[in-house]
């Protein structure tokens, strides 16, 4: 026996360490378990009485990048001064990064605990051993760094090649070596379809509104490796069309593994945010059949893009079904910013389009418009610009429309054939059942059951399809012609907003607009679809009528400045209808700015004046006594305008005749009246 093991170490527990790195090993490499659960024994033979094996960490990395409680509870435990000795395989069991290794072995030197593998025992109290364990550790390290270099590069050397099997998503397999799709029809067609709808909608939103309406089901690959059917959910949609595989490419590196500190120690965390596809590892087009064409995936891409309308982007935006119908194309030929939409009213009717960049760089000349003139236009211009190929796109419409609503119907009778093989094979399974298995069969009918269920359930939705499509029957040939041929008509008939949006987006790509302040002249320059560009200019109007406002504002503000505050003139700027150069009503903060911009002075640099209600207060009256003298001549105030607040001075309400009246209105008011009645009489008066 080794002189290490002393009588007092014996007498203490024994902790034998088991751990394999990854679940591979743990399922499949059963000669290097075996070996470690024979550990035990071996510690009996050397003397220990008290032996506790830790095998939480079985299929945990020791590289300390990942929490292994086996290990935690082990240091706890030799912290505790009752550890004889730690018995492992290997070094490379207990740890394989230096923190973890070193720690170890300086708890072991303090509280006497020795480290046994089968090479020996060894003692960190002694400065031998502990520059062997050191090595040990080193090593143990070191090994680490060269496994994961040689799994690294062998990976990717697979990957680059697209032979890299890995968990592919719903409606792709492996077959072999080579990717293919899903030969279940089903699978295939609600795939199509989707990708379909939103070549068709413009928006991953409304693709997932229009499946949760038509209640279908959506393929998604489980944990395990199977499909399940389940409704229909937000970001399932939206991972589809991010996704290259279904477009035919093979893609590795689309994710990244980070390491970050918590808790003072390392930590590996997998990066599910999308990374640029210039940073993916491998991307190899045309690898496998995909349900969309590479050019349909970029043009995907895009249209998300197009629709992240909260993302600050230079891109052009697309419509999103407001009453704007320019919004998102217009840029400001100054400054470059996308111009800002700004409605009216509870009926939201576009007021104007205001570049919101360019007035804080030259308040004096901004570029806004009306809305309403600037649409008429744009969409004359359209019309003009289509009008030869209005009878060509009218057919093709038409044998879209047919196309759509044949691969919904098919994607339903897939559905409802699935359904019933479901019936029939539950059903087979009951028939064959020992009918004295009342527990089984029980179960069996009950699924049975469920199965039939979903049967009548999707011949429902089929009968609900063609009865839709009856009453929604598709314009006939002659039909489209003669709508063809007035396209204004056809135009303002349609109230789909969204649509409307969708043929400016297709056919223009973006649109200018400038303002000549000189001349009140509004310059649209239209940037077509196949590169043309062309002009439109009008002038623009009631621009003096804006104007007088401006300027009947800014008198006013003149006159009230110093003695009232800015919320005050802005309530009294509302009251007056009067509005800002951006046809707006006023805030405290506009009548601040404009206050600054023409040095006019703040509240309380000039003579203090009260208003009514401030002298009500100060005399302990309510407001109907104060208006009273007012009205009768007796206390001296004015007003700016008719509406506006009263301007009542403290000398002029600390007057003689003022103070007689006040105090006949007190006396007035104690010969038992009450205060309501009290001031209906002074207002009445």
């Amino acid at each position: 026996m080794d002189a290490k093991l002393t009588p007092e170490r014996l007498q203490r527990k024994a902790l034998v360490y088991v751990r394999q790195s990854s679940m591979t090993q743990v399922t499949h490499n059963l000669e290097s378990q075996r070996r470690q659960y024979a550990l035990p024994a071996r510690a009996q033979e050397l003397g220990f009485q008290s032996i506790e094996v830790i095998d939480d960490d079985q299929g945990r990395s020791g590289s300390g990048c990942v929490e292994r409680p086996g290990f935690e509870r082990l240091v706890a435990q030799v912290c505790s001064g009752e550890i004889g000795g730690v018995i492992c395989v290997e070094a490379s069991r207990l740890a394989r990064n230096g923190r973890d290794w070193h720690h170890l072995l300086e708890l072991c030197a303090l509280v006497g605990t020795v480290i046994v593998d089968p090479e020996g025992v060894y003692d960190p109290s002694l400065s031998n051993d502990r520059l062997l364990l050191g090595l040990k550790g080193t090593m143990s390290e070191f090994e680490v760094s060269l496994f994961r270099q040689r799994s690294r590069e062998a990976t990717q050397q697979k990957a680059r090649r697209g032979e890299l099997q890995f968990r592919l998503p719903a409606g792709l397999c492996w077959n072999g070596d080579h990717i293919e799709l899903d030969p279940d029809q089903r699978i295939q067609q609600v795939f199509r379809l989707i990708f379909q709808k939103l070549e068709e909608l413009g928006s991953v939103r409304q693709v997932y509104l229009w499946l949760s309406r038509q209640k279908l089901q959506v393929p998604v690959r489980t944990s395990d490796g199977k499909i399940a059917w389940k409704p229909p959910r937000y970001t399932t949609i939206l991972y589809l069309f991010f996704n290259p595989f279904y477009a035919g490419a093979y893609a590795f590196g689309r994710t990244q593994v980070r390491t970050r500190v918590v808790d003072g120690r390392a930590r590996k965390f997998i990066e599910e945010r999308r990374r640029h596809q210039e940073r993916w590892s491998v991307l190899i087009q045309d690898h496998h059949p995909g349900y969309i064409s590479w050019e349909q995936y970029e043009r995907n891409l895009r249209t998300m893009e197009a629709n992240a309308h909260m993302k600050a982007s230079s891109v052009p935006k697309a419509g999103r079904g407001g009453r704007a119908l320019l919004s998102g194309l217009l840029r400001c030929r100054r400054c470059g910013r996308l111009m800002n939409v700004y409605y009216r009213g509870d009926s939201n009717v576009v007021a104007r389009y205001i570049c919101r960049g360019w007035p804080h760089l030259h308040p004096e000349s901004h570029v806004a418009f009306g809305g309403v003139h600037a649409e008429e236009i744009v969409v004359a211009q359209l019309l003009e610009a289509v009008s030869g190929n209005a009878i060509q796109a009218a057919l093709e419409a038409a044998d879209q429309e047919r196309s759509k609503q044949g691969e919904h119907r098919r994607c339903l009778e897939l559905a409802l054939e699935q359904a019933c093989y479901q019936a029939r094979l539950a059903e087979r399974r009951y028939e064959e059942v020992d009918p004295s298995q009342r527990l089984v069969a029980r179960e069996l009918e009950a699924r049975w059951n469920v199965a039939l269920e979903r049967v009548r359930e999707a011949e429902a939705k089929c009968v609900e399809f063609d009865r839709s499509q009856q009453a929604i029957a598709i314009p006939s040939q002659e039909l489209l012609l003669s709508l063809a041929e007035d396209l204004p008509a056809v135009w303002n008939a349609s109230t789909d907003m969204r649509l409307k949006q969708r043929i400016i987006h297709l056919v223009l790509r973006e649109i200018l607009a400038d303002v000549d302040p000189r001349r009140q002249e509004v310059s649209l320059l239209l940037h077509w679809a196949g590169g043309r560009h062309s002009e439109v200019r009008w002038t623009k109007t009631h621009s003096r009528l804006h104007e007088a406002s401006k300027s009947s504002a800014m008198e006013l503000i003149g006159k009230m400045a110093g003695a009232f505050q800015d919320q005050q003139i802005a309530f009294t700027l509302n009251r007056a209808r009067m509005k800002t150069e951006w046809g707006q009503g006023w805030s405290a903060e506009q009548v601040a700015r404009a206050r600054k911009e023409q040095k006019m002075p703040e509240f309380g640099e000039t003579v203090p004046t009260m208003t009514l209600e401030q002298a009500a207060q100060r005399e302990h009256v309510s407001k109907p006594v104060i208006r009273r003298l007012i009205k009768r001549g007796i206390l001296p105030a004015q007003q700016v305008v008719e509406f506006g607040p009263w301007q009542i001075s403290a000398a002029a309400l600390d007057s003689e005749n003022v103070r007689k009246s006040l105090e006949r209105t007190r006396g007035c008011g104690n010969r038992n009246f009450s205060d309501d009645r009290q001031q209906y009489l002074f207002s009445a008066t």
